[in-house]
């Protein structure tokens, strides 16, 4: 019988309960950082005073464009590849459309890390 109370007690739902005043806007705030992290505003606020550091889960619209921007490289590169394999169906293709292709790979190759950088820089940054 001890260990079932002991067992009762020991859960958070019957463990004690902080009360932390704030104002509305850090209401807000502590909401919208808990959401950030995929938890409860409770888990995101007991991780912190614990000193744990939080890790927010990515956005799955950044997730997507990382992947169409993947897909982009993946056929610029693909027709680089042809060229250089001297493929029949790049023989019309002349050093300004490799270029062309070039500067397009390079670019979509700087608009990936941005999208990876707005993922992995802190918020707070924004």
């Amino acid at each position: 019988m001890e260990k079932e109370k002991d067992k009762m007690q020991s859960t958070r739902k019957n463990g004690k309960h902080l009360r932390v005043p704030v104002l509305p806007d850090e209401e807000a705030s502590i909401k919208q950082n808990a959401e950030a992290a995929g938890q409860t505003v409770a888990s995101y606020l007991r991780n912190v005073g614990m000193g744990y550091q939080i890790k927010g889960i990515v956005d799955n619209n950044e997730v997507e464009k990382l992947a169409k921007i993947n897909g982009d490289l993946g056929r610029l590169g693909g027709l680089l590849k042809l060229w250089l394999t001297n493929d029949e169906r790049t023989a019309h293709f002349n050093e300004a459309t490799i270029r062309a292709v070039l500067s397009r790979i390079v670019d979509t190759q700087d608009k990936m890390v941005d999208v990876m950088g707005s993922i992995v820089r802190p918020r707070a940054e924004k």
